[in-house]
């Protein structure tokens, strides 16, 4: 008998996340708005939460593989799709919040990012893989938070310093920096830079390699080399949720 999530029952689940997993155990997971690119929304934002604790749980998922359909990882927000005007809102919002990137890295097998182009929207999703690959059209921002008058303190301001290192973090943050595929390289955000059509192949080339490896191999690994920043965002993602809320609340 199994217990935990099965492929079968979960992958119809979601409105915004199609999930296809091959021989070899690896699990594609792609993000998008009706068969196009994702627009984030906070359905988006729920469902992400909550498909990352199945495919923890899931021990048939030996790699995972996480793109983006059409031609932007996520580059638009429906603001609209979100109630933000009071504490109880925001209760939501910080508990579904928390669960998005803690789910994420409770994922104890490699992740690998096929960023398949632009990535302005909570890209802190993708960077927060173990690989990242990166189509030549690719462009990082914060875009939602702090050009738009909002805290970063979903926890992009615990990925983006620890991925950048504090300087060009905050940098990044404070002045909504747009990072191009090659800048992105050049300062560690990304692996490598490839075409648009070799992103995900390469990526699948390199999971294969990684589902070979022994189970406890995958697994262990995975949890030892990303230790440190399930670490700061134990420490740090409800203070900066909390402190989002508040400055949103006095606007």
């Amino acid at each position: 008998m199994t217990i935990g999530p099965v492929l079968d029952d979960y992958a119809q689940r979601y409105e915004h996340i199609r999930l296809d997993r091959d021989d070899d155990g690896v699990l594609l997971v792609t993000v998008h708005t009706g068969g196009d690119s994702l627009v984030w929304t906070a359905r988006a934002h729920d469902e992400l939460a909550y498909c990352f604790a199945d495919i923890a749980c899931d021990p048939a998922n030996k790699a995972v593989v996480l793109t983006g359909a059409g031609d932007a990882f996520c580059a638009d927000i429906d603001f609209t799709s979100f109630s933000l005007g009071t504490p109880a809102e925001w209760s939501h919002i910080m508990f579904e919040g928390k669960r998005l990137l803690t789910n994420l890295m409770s994922i104890e097998v490699p992740v690998i990012a096929a960023v398949n182009g632009p990535a302005l929207i909570h890209p802190e999703i993708a960077v927060l893989s173990d690989l990242v690959l990166a189509a030549e059209t690719t462009v990082f921002q914060d875009g939602p938070h702090f050009p738009a008058g909002i805290v970063p303190g979903d926890g992009a301001h615990v990925v983006w310093t620890h991925v950048l290192g504090p300087a060009r973090g905050r940098y990044f943050l404070l002045t909504g920096q747009r990072l191009d595929a090659r800048q992105a390289l050049e300062f560690g955000v990304v692996n490598e830079v490839l075409p648009p059509g070799k992103v995900l192949p390469r990526a699948r080339e390199l999971a294969a390699g990684i589902a070979a490896k022994p189970a406890l191999a995958r697994r262990f690994s995975r949890v030892v080399l990303t230790h440190e920043i399930r670490r700061l965002l134990h420490e740090q993602l409800g203070l900066g949720l909390a402190h989002e809320a508040l400055a949103a609340l006095d606007r």
